[in-house]
Order: C-alpha cells, then sequence, then structure tokens
C-alpha cells in the first residue's frame, strides 16, 4: 500500500526540530511548526496572526527587512542570521533559510538555532585578544593598541606613558596555597588594575604575574605619578576574608614615556621593564 505523502507532510514537519515558519506578505506569521516553543518559548497558538517583525530584535530590524524585500522579490536566502526576542524576554540568534512561494503567496522560513554557536565564535573572538583567566587584554592586543597610540602621539605630537608591573612573591602565593588560589589573587588584582584607569588606558596581562598600563593622554610627569601612586595603593588594599592566611601583595612598577624613554614600543617596553625590575631589586636588597 502506498504511503499517503499529503496526509504525512504535516506530521513530518511538526517533528522538525529547526522551526519552519509561512508569512504572508503583510509580515502576519500564518502557520509555524511546534518547534517554535523551544525557539522563543511560544505555542504556535500564540504566534499564529501576529506579526513576525514583534519577535526581531530592535538591532536587527533594518537589516531583517532588506532581507524581508530580497526574499520577497525572488532571491532566496539561505544564511541570513539575526535575533530574536524569546517569550521570557532572552535573546535567540537564528539561522535562516527562506524563499517566497507565489503558489502561497508567502513567504516560507526554516529557522535553526544557532545561540550556542555564535556564543561560542563570540569566545574564540575574545580570547584571541584577551587573556583567558584575567579577561584583560593579552599581549597580542596591548601591543596592537601601543602601535596605534604611538601612531597617534608622533601625528599629534603628544606624550604617552607605559607602565610595567609586576607583583612581587607572587610565586610564594603559588607555593603556599595552590596554583588555583594563585589564579583568583591573580583576577582579584587584575580588576583593581582596572579600576585604576579610565576608558582609553589599555591593561593588559603579559603572562605571569606581569602587567602593563598602556595611557595614552597623560600630560604631565606629575599625573604619571599621581596615577602611579593610586595604583600602588589600590594593589596594597587587604585582599579580603576570602583570602584568608595570604598577606596582601605589594608590585614594583616601571614607567616609561614617549618620547624622552624611546620612539619605538619595544624600547619603551624594554625602558619600562629594566626600571621595573631595578626597583625590585632595591626592594629585595632593603628588606
Amino acid at each position: 500500500m502506498p504511503v499517503d505523502l499529503q496526509t504525512l507532510y504535516p506530521r513530518l514537519i511538526h517533528l522538525m526540530l529547526d522551526t519552519v515558519f509561512v508569512v504572508d506578505r503583510n509580515n502576519q506569521i500564518v502557520f509555524v511548526s511546534d518547534a517554535c516553543e523551544a525557539l522563543l518559548g511560544y505555542q504556535a497558538s500564540e504566534l499564529v496572526g501576529t506579526l513576525i517583525t514583534d519577535y526581531m530584535h530592535p538591532d536587527d530590524l533594518a537589516m531583517t527587512r532588506a532581507s524581508i524585500v530580497r526574499v520577497m522579490s525572488g532571491h532566496p536566502h539561505y544564511d541570513f542570521r539575526n535575533r530574536y526576542i524569546r517569550k521570557d524576554g532572552g535573546v535567540v540568534h537564528i539561522l535562516w533559510a527562506a524563499c517566497w512561494s507565489d503558489e502561497a503567496n508567502a513567504r516560507i522560513g526554516v529557522a535553526r538555532d544557532v545561540t550556542a554557536q555564535c556564543q561560542a565564535e563570540e569566545e574564540l573572538r575574545f580570547l584571541a585578544h584577551h587573556d583567558p583567566l584575567t579577561r584583560l587584554a593579552n599581549r597580542t592586543r596591548f601591543n596592537e593598541q601601543l602601535d596605534t597610540a604611538l601612531a597617534a602621539a608622533r601625528r599629534h605630537d603628544r606624550p604617552l606613558a607605559l607602565l610595567f608591573l609586576d607583583i612581587n612573591d607572587f610565586k610564594q602565593i603559588n607555593d603556599n596555597h595552590g596554583h588555583s588560589m594563585g589564579d583568583r589573587v591573580l583576577c582579584t588584582l587584575a580588576r583593581r588594575l582596572e579600576s585604576c584607569v579610565g576608558a582609553t588606558d589599555t591593561v593588559a596581562r603579559m603572562g605571569g604575574d606581569e602587567f602593563t598600563v598602556l595611557l595614552p593622554d597623560c600630560p604631565s610627569p606629575e599625573v604619571i605619578a599621581e596615577r602611579v601612586t593610586r595604583i600602588l595603593a589600590t594593589m596594597a588594599e587587604p585582599l579580603g576574608a576570602e583570602f584568608a592566611g595570604i598577606a596582601t601583595p605589594t608590585c614594583s612598577i616601571g614607567v616609561a614615556c614617549f618620547p624622552e624613554d624611546g620612539n619605538d614600543a619595544d624600547t619603551l617596553l624594554r625602558h619600562a621593564d629594566g626600571q621595573m625590575y631595578r626597583i625590585k631589586r632595591q626592594r629585595a636588597a632593603a628588606g
């Protein structure tokens, strides 16, 4: 006995993990498959008769309208991405395949939830330029920012400052309390360091317990000295109850200024790094 496909089609559509939408030329939803509840949090009966544009993320509405015009002009779209607002207020990233049907006088779209994929892609983009532990800029990002700042400083004939910072005796924290606790301390110090800089400044973790701070708009030695003093004081504040038994670490900071201490990134970094190690040696000799 032959299979009655006409009878099976509705069942097959509702079994699909992706959501099928049929939308008329006025953007009104005339059909949606049962998978819509997992996608947007609405049952099919709640969506039918409403405007599909009501569920689109407002920031994506303009580009989505352009895609709709394209599809209705007879140009299928198989790789369009946008965001929708779920019933619970959450945001879902959707990959669409859509075409116009003259027979139905409507456009047919299949929507796939790619939120997890988009989040993974965003995290990979973030990690390309950020330290995975502290979430600060990494060495690559810092070098890019320094090159950009130097080019602007040369072009506008203005100074900039570079700080190289090292946590004193940090190895003892790792040795005595474990690397997991050491990582927690580093993250705490990273947030403190961020709190000491402005919106145009860049804080980076260069590796281990070494950090750099780029100050692209420091007009005078007094301003730089004031910033260094603030950082030293903030970093030296007690760690808090969750770090019981750990002495508050201090830090050593080396400073390099453009143009007097160097005209290029490598020279400035070497100067600041060298000054930082001289300060550490002086501290060790005095201690």
